[in-house]
């Protein structure tokens, strides 16, 4: 079953998504494979990264690094960090869905792609259809009652977007506000 995990940061979706993931693998003895996407671009990604990988440790992920184009983890001669192919019938953790958005959307030299938005809500659909094994995390941004720039609205709403998509085809769906997980839909 896929699972959709959204909320404010540090709220602890991570490491309950590695426990929901890890439980899948288990349960279906097939691979656990962690998606990073996050491209660090200073000294508080790489710490992020670091922590987020010494949580993981001995956990069996087997980490693939995808920034962007999911369902091109699927294509001849991509590996993951083992040099193996990755199997669509492991057992996936994406995280986050925020950050495969900003790749998409915001090019590392300055370019900006407005319509990136409906690119990824269409790749984050069809990996949840080819994997059925899915944990997708997500941050909840929209509560601020400010009005942005036309970019960062933009990204807003393209990442709205792709989390209603997610919670559409998610089997679970669960909000996650002061460390409290809450099942919005499934069991």
């Amino acid at each position: 079953m896929n699972i959709f995990i959204s909320g404010g940061c540090k709220n602890g979706k991570s490491l309950h998504a590695q426990e929901l993931a890890k439980e899948m693998a288990e349960e279906q003895h097939v691979p656990l494979y962690y998606i990073a996407t996050m491209i660090p671009a200073d000294d508080e990604d790489r710490l992020r990264i670091k922590k987020h990988l010494e949580a993981r440790a001995g956990w069996g992920f087997i980490t693939v690094e995808k920034p962007t184009y999911l369902m091109g983890m699927f294509d001849d001669g991509f590996r993951d960090e083992n040099g193996d192919p990755v199997d669509p019938k492991g057992a996936f953790l994406l995280d986050s869905v925020t950050a495969l958005l900003s790749n998409e959307m915001f090019g590392p030299h300055g370019e900006y792609d407005e319509d990136a938005g409906a690119r990824v809500k269409k790749d984050v659909a069809d990996f949840a259809e080819a994997t059925g094994n899915t944990v997708f995390v997500s941050d909840y941004i929209y509560s601020d009652a400010r009005l942005f720039d036309d970019w960062t609205e933009n990204y807003r709403r393209s990442l709205a977007m792709c989390d209603r998509a997610l919670a559409k085809v998610c089997g679970k769906v669960i909000d996650t506000s002061f460390g409290t997980f809450t099942v919005i839909k499934g069991n």
